[in-house]
């Protein structure tokens, strides 16, 4: 069923209504060939914005660092063909945490988005996609349709409690001092994780179409996709296997066919199969 507002060009597809049979479908799907993507060996350079001759920006400007949260602005902004220019911000020099970045977010964190006819930078991940979705009627079902509570329901549940999840667990050290509780409280942010992943393969087996909302993409796949990438190479990856939500891994096979997704990781560095055999990024800043 397609949505009262936004425009997708994606034909839907129906998905099998069992988990066996959507295991038998994926058993005998053929080989994709995945093109190898350029390998990017440094932090690209920082494009000039585009501004009118009274200094306001004609276009997006994205603050960000390989592979961080900028990672779902940026498929976003790639699905929605929008133009952008990127601001590389260090973060092996704590680059997020300057005076001059601090004027982005106070908060000295990533990623800020910059956007025409705003009177403020834009931060929060969730913020920007609801901000982005809204403003071009694409990637997210309008204010009047009925998925819009379902639309909201699962951004909010990404950004407030997995994404969150998962940033935390990479920085234990950082939130709880106490060396002697990083194991137990490690273990169970590893527990929280996987149930949460486990919440959404629920909610795919039982959906009507292939993506979270049903048969048309949105920006909460986009967003669910990092955090499937992330969960499997930083903090303590290896502790969740994504073969064990099959409904999740089919999604994240479609969502690597998508060429603005396979552009999107390019440009931040990103190679192989970004989300169900990720590699980290190595650049400079990374890890910082």
């Amino acid at each position: 069923m397609a949505w009262e507002s936004g425009s997708f060009i994606m034909a839907p597809s129906k998905r099998q209504s069992s988990r066996a049979a959507l295991i038998l479908l994926k058993a005998s799907r053929p080989v994709r060939k995945w093109k190898r993507m350029t390998y990017v060996t440094q932090i690209p350079a920082a494009v000039g914005p585009k501004l009118e001759e009274n200094g306001a920006l004609t276009r997006y400007r994205l603050h960000g660092s390989p592979d961080s949260a900028n990672l779902v602005v940026r498929m976003m902004l790639e699905e929605l063909g929008e133009a952008y220019d990127y601001v590389p911000v260090d973060r092996l020099t704590s680059q997020q945490k300057s005076p001059a970045y601090r004027k982005l977010n106070p908060q000295g964190l990533i990623p800020v988005l910059e956007a025409p006819g705003q009177d403020a930078p834009l931060f929060e991940t969730g913020a920007i996609l609801l901000f982005l979705s809204d403003r071009h009627a694409q990637l997210a079902p309008g204010a009047a349709s009925p998925a819009r509570g379902r639309f909201l329901k699962w951004l909010f549940y990404l950004s407030n409690t997995l994404h969150s999840d998962l940033r935390i667990s990479f920085k234990v050290k950082r939130y709880l001092p106490d060396q002697s509780r990083h194991q137990l409280f490690s273990d169970t942010l590893i527990e929280r994780i996987g149930a949460g992943f486990q919440f959404l393969e629920a909610e795919l087996e039982t959906g009507s179409g292939p993506f979270l909302l049903g048969e048309d993409v949105s920006c909460v796949d986009l967003y669910l996709a990092a955090c499937v990438r992330w969960a499997q190479i930083y903090g303590n990856s290896g502790k969740w296997d994504l073969a064990g939500t099959p409904c999740l891994q089919q999604l994240m096979e479609t969502l690597e066919d998508r060429p603005a997704l396979r552009l999107a990781c390019q440009k931040e560095g990103i190679e192989g199969l970004p989300f169900t055999k990720p590699v980290p990024v190595t650049l400079p800043g990374v890890r910082g």
